[in-house]
């Protein structure tokens, strides 16, 4: 009876022993499942060759407001940003001396006037008695002298007078051009002279773009080369052409300037603003990959492209060397081929190997 249990014992562990060998193990490919991946096929595209300056925006018609004359300071009719005609009136000087002096020399021309037309007559008087042999030559040429004085004093008084008036209107500062009105640093009742800055007019328009190109870019710079002016986050705010090429270096800078026409409105670029430039040397056809596909690690740039071996679709990590930006695209000098899928979906879960399943129509 024990004997036939210990046997029954041994049937049932064998059975069981057999059991556990039949189950199968799960399938390696299980463990990890291909992620669905959208793809773009690395393409030829022509890709500016370029360097990236600063620049500086300035107005052909600019002009920094000086007074002539010196005085106190007594009207101010205008603020910063107004709008302004030529010819407007934006500020005043005390003109009192001035009118003064102005009165005086009128005062002074009338007189020369009188001695000059008393002196007219007289020599037409002599003239005549001299033509009739009523009087002598010497006393006709007293006359003509005294004429010919008079004449010289009265003009010279007229000339006196108009230059005053000419000063007398310095008092007055006028806006010699269309424009805006800049920073008014003076307040009413300063003392102004010569050398004091009120305010500056730009005119808004004829705008040029001011670039200094390194000396060894020499040998490539010329009048005709494309330039974009950009803000700083990189949108091409124009385009435009270098025009103007100065045959001298600058000694400061180590560089030679270039400009550009602007055509933008004032609300877009303003005078003395600082924009980048990009000088586009040339153009020339380059693998070019979405944005999407780079990723960065370690300073590092790398796509995944999809590859197949054995039968298996995965993901291969491939450092790359990136170029200008093309639109939403970037250059690559080495690392791809033409022909290359590269990966533009759930990069930032991929890692080297895994396997990938490209959706249709990608």
């Amino acid at each position: 009876m024990k004997r036939t249990f210990e046997v029954g014992c041994l049937v049932l562990v064998g059975m069981a022993a057999l059991g556990c060998q039949k189950k199968p193990a799960p399938p390696a490919a299980a463990a990890m499942q291909a992620m669905p991946v959208q793809t773009a096929t690395v393409a030829l595209a022509p890709v500016p060759q370029s360097s990236e300056y600063v620049a500086t925006i300035k107005s052909r018609r600019s002009a920094t407001l000086q007074p002539q004359v010196d005085g106190r300071l007594t009207q101010i009719q205008v603020h910063s940003g107004d709008h302004v005609k030529a010819g407007q009136v934006l500020m005043a000087i005390d003109p009192l001396h001035q009118v003064a002096a102005v009165e005086a020399q009128r005062a002074t021309e009338r007189q020369k006037k009188a001695l000059f037309d008393y002196n007219t007559q007289e020599n037409e008087r002599q003239h005549k008695l001299f033509d009739a042999g009523i009087t002598s030559r010497s006393v006709y040429d007293q006359a003509s002298q005294a004429f010919e004085n008079a004449k010289a004093d009265y003009e010279s008084a007229v000339a006196s007078r108009k230059s005053a008036e000419e000063q007398l209107a310095y008092y007055t500062i006028r806006a010699p051009f269309d424009g805006v009105v800049g920073d008014i640093p003076v307040h009413v009742g300063d003392y102004v002279a010569p050398a004091t800055m009120l305010t500056t007019l730009d005119e808004g328009k004829d705008l040029e773009a001011y670039i200094y190109v390194p000396t060894e870019r020499a040998g490539q710079v010329r009048q005709g080369l494309e330039v974009e002016l950009t803000d700083t986050a990189g949108k091409v705010i124009e385009r435009s052409k270098i025009d103007f090429l100065s045959a001298q270096v600058d000694s400061t800078l180590q560089g030679i300037l270039v400009k550009a026409p602007v055509h933008a409105t004032a609300d877009v670029l303003r005078n003395a603003q600082m924009v980048k430039a990009r000088v586009i040397w040339s153009t020339s056809q380059m693998a070019v990959v979405p944005v999407l596909a780079v990723s960065r690690l370690g300073g590092q740039s790398f796509v995944f492209v999809v590859q197949q071996q054995d039968g298996r679709v995965f993901a291969r990590q491939i450092g790359v060397t990136l170029g200008d930006t093309v639109g939403n695209a970037y250059s690559v000098s080495s690392g791809l081929n033409v022909g290359d899928k590269v990966i533009v979906s759930s990069t930032q879960f991929l890692v080297n190997g895994m396997p990938v399943m490209p959706l249709p129509g990608a």
